[in-house]
């Protein structure tokens, strides 16, 4: 099979085509690649932990979205006759049953074989009942869209894990000092000291930060503001002789640092609640997120200009990679855990993505197949009409992997 043929099939069927077309390695070989990934995994531990930490988790989410189709598959009643981790010539596999479970040389994502995900795929007569084209729309779209469900729970899962036992990144209700007020500031002249909560300003009830800066900023400079702080559950009323500020002189200056943001631990109904809901915001983002990684322009537009907008650039796995490991030292575990949550939401919603290879494209195409289809008569899409738009979006997602990783590696977030 030519390499274009074996490209057209591989698109439209979601996976290797077969044992015949599947190049093997010598053991030797299968060896060294093995050891190749496993001193990969042990340089990001050594280099950063967080970050193996992060990457360990992608490669399980990896793992589960192949989860959700597979298990899918088999309780609806299609044929699997393969489970991979990796892309390329096969390192390992063994069979198991009518399964060949096993992993291969490239870790960029795995696959689950189902039989017939068109016309074209060729299958034996005996197993044509249990071929995916032959399955009815409900549950070829269940089986199809399982991966982008799968990182949903992942994602639900992880949020509510984390809002349980770390807490939610969410206004307190109070407003704390920091850091010690700034040298011959109004703050620090009136009495005000790191680990104090303002309660009130100028009469005013402030909950959060923003509030606080609005009552400031309200009042002109060398007017008198009376401020109302707790300190050792103490409550204290102070005056404070605003200051002009460095920045605008025509408002007022008190010269201090707040906060009213912090983890805040939830109750199981609350963290259910939240999760769901930043589930939603997440995917909302993401669909915007989609958008951009899949123009062009803004690849073209980072590699000219190193200076350009990063949230307008496209990355890969490396760079997501390196985020979590800065997180994982300014935060710990549960920083890194929610960036997992939200990478498994955007994995989840680019997938969706209604072209081919994405299981989008095979959600479309079932969904085009249903509405074209008349009772007693099912309509069968030639899905090698798509070949040319899918080769378009392939090598267009050639060129953004690529575009990302020399810019994740020559100008790191």
């Amino acid at each position: 099979m030519s390499l274009y043929n074996r490209f057209k099939h591989e698109a439209v069927v979601g996976g290797a085509v077969g044992d015949s077309q599947t190049p093997e390695i010598s053991p030797a070989r299968s060896v060294l690649a093995a050891l190749v990934i496993v001193g990969l995994l042990v340089w990001l531990g050594v280099t950063n932990p967080w970050t193996l930490v992060f990457v360990i988790g992608l490669l399980i989410s990896i793992l589960l979205h192949e989860v959700g189709h597979f298990v899918t598959a088999r309780r609806t009643g299609m044929k699997v006759t393969q489970f991979f981790m990796g892309f390329g010539p096969r390192l390992w596999s063994t069979q198991r049953g009518e399964v060949e479970y096993g992993a291969r040389a490239l870790p960029l994502g795995a696959f689950v074989r189902i039989i017939g995900m068109n016309m074209h795929d060729e299958v034996d007569a005996a197993d044509e009942q249990r071929a995916y084209r032959n399955k009815s729309y409900p549950r070829q779209l269940l089986v199809i869209t399982a991966g982008s469900l799968m990182h949903v729970v992942i994602a639900l899962v992880l949020f509510m894990g984390i809002y349980t036992v770390s807490g939610r990144y969410q206004e307190t209700g109070d407003v704390l000092i920091g850091v010690p007020p700034a040298a011959g500031s109004p703050a620090e002249s009136a009495g005000l000291q790191e680990g104090d909560v303002i309660v009130s300003a100028g009469g005013l009830p402030v909950e959060t930060r923003d509030e606080l800066v609005s009552v400031i900023t309200a009042t002109d400079p060398g007017e008198v503001l009376e401020i109302t702080y707790v300190r050792n559950g103490v409550e204290t009323t102070t005056q404070a002789t605003l200051a002009p500020n460095p920045g605008n002189p025509e408002i007022g200056y008190l010269g201090v640092a707040t906060s009213s943001t912090d983890y805040v631990k939830q109750s199981i109904p609350q963290a259910v609640w939240h999760s769901f809901g930043d589930v939603i915001t997440t995917a909302g983002n993401s669909i915007r997120g989609v958008v951009t990684a899949l123009n062009p322009f803004n690849s073209i537009r980072a590699l000219q200009d190193p200076d350009a907008n990063p949230e307008m650039r496209p990355t890969t796995v490396v760079g997501a990679s390196q985020i979590g490991g800065q997180l994982g030292e300014s935060e710990g575990l549960k920083g890194v855990l929610l960036l997992l949550a939200s990478v498994n939401v955007f994995v989840g919603v680019f997938n969706m993505f209604p072209l081919l290879p994405f299981d989008g494209g095979h959600a479309a195409i079932a969904t085009y197949e249903r509405l074209r289809s008349t009772p007693g008569k099912r309509y069968r899409a030639d899905v090698n009409k798509m070949i040319p738009v899918t080769t378009v979006v392939m090598a267009l997602l050639g060129f953004l992997l690529f575009a990302g990783l020399y810019l994740d590696i020559t100008n790191p977030f």
